[in-house]
């Protein structure tokens, strides 16, 4: 059986040819393999609320593209469009401070209350942007704590320091609910949202 491909074994031949020659089909290739995650994590960053989140998933490519043949491949490309994606975030947050209006609750709708996956959307959304990018990075997207130091431009023990104010943040807006974020190593594998969600028990 054949060793997984690494990411930048794919990645790189089509930056090369998008940069080279401003391909389409390389560029949608490109989208096709990164934008679910981008989009997960933005959507999550924005506390579920759709609009926002469109807004910076869309900023978010715009300038990776403007950016994209100065990347130096000192990370995954993967990495590198999600630590676009938390600036843009932040840059939003912070025009949106101002302006703040009471909102509904943004996992209202999506599923029935007392699911696990509202409590768990319910306490992300309720978060400080800060600890909510932490343990969205950390916990629910598998990122190292050299990653996100990289990413957010900490160290790597504020990311340490940060994760546990931020999971303990969490658990007390969860109020006695079975989930609870685990301290395990982060791994490498990109995974899904509803994949990661810490387990009960």
């Amino acid at each position: 059986m054949n060793a997984p491909e690494s990411p930048d074994v794919a990645d790189r031949p089509l930056v090369g040819e998008f940069l080279a020659t401003g391909d389409e089909s390389a560029f949608r290739a490109l989208y096709r393999r990164h934008a679910p995650l981008v989009y997960g994590l933005v959507l999550r960053l924005c506390g579920n609320r759709r609009a926002e989140a469109d807004d910076v998933f869309q900023e978010t490519w715009i300038r990776a593209i403007a950016g994209l043949g100065r990347f130096r491949w000192e990370s995954a490309l993967s990495t590198w469009l999600c630590g676009i994606a938390v600036r843009c975030a932040r840059e939003l947050e912070r025009r949106s401070v101002a302006s703040a209006q009471p909102e509904s609750d943004p996992a209202e709708g999506h599923a029935s209350a007392g699911e696990p996956g509202v409590d768990l959307d319910r306490a992300l959304a309720a978060l400080p942007p800060g600890y909510r990018e932490i343990l969205l990075l950390h916990d629910v997207f598998g990122y190292t704590h050299t990653e996100i130091a990289s990413l957010l431009e900490i160290e790597p023990g504020t990311s340490k320091s940060q994760l546990s104010r931020a999971r303990r943040a969490a658990r007390e807006r969860l109020e006695g609910n079975a989930l609870i974020f685990r301290d395990t190593d982060a791994t490498k594998n990109r995974r899904s949202f509803d994949e990661r969600r810490p387990r009960t028990g």
